[in-house]
């Protein structure tokens, strides 16, 4: 594989940080928002890293402190390719709602994934803890 995991976690937050715009209007107004997501593994096929992750966004506001406005907690698996200066996003895929998400999540991850976002309550902990001190250090600023 021509990525490292490094590479990607550096590269990927840019991408993912641009490509959560798309909920500005459907969320509830906040300040700012933070990302913050735990990668699963990655995958190589034709020059195209398919990241499967699981992804912790929050949004706040200086007034309410560290009491998230809103937000989402959700498996995602993105498909970028590798240009001369980082990389271009050609694909992101979230798991459907209701009794859809299952199958829909098994048809986006390998097996494994699946097991593991099946499994998941100590690593949310992780990222919660991850995305408390983005947000205290921004609360400092």
């Amino acid at each position: 594989m021509f990525f490292t995991e490094s590479s990607v976690c550096r590269s990927r937050s840019t991408h993912i940080s641009v490509h959560y715009s798309k909920y500005e209007n459907i969320f509830a107004p906040s300040e700012k928002q933070f990302e913050v997501h735990r990668i699963y593994g990655t995958s190589e096929e034709d020059g195209i890293l398919t990241v499967y992750f699981h992804s912790f966004l929050g949004g706040f506001n200086k007034e309410t402190g560290d009491k998230e406005q809103s937000g989402h907690s959700l498996p995602a698996l993105i498909k970028m390719k590798k240009e001369p200066i980082g990389y271009k996003v050609v694909d992101y895929k979230e798991p459907e709602d209701g009794n859809l998400y299952k199958s829909s999540l098994e048809k986006m991850f390998p097996e494994r994934y699946v097991k593991r976002e099946d499994q998941q309550a100590s690593e949310i902990n992780d990222l919660q803890i991850q995305m408390n001190k983005k947000v205290h250090k921004w609360l400092k600023q």
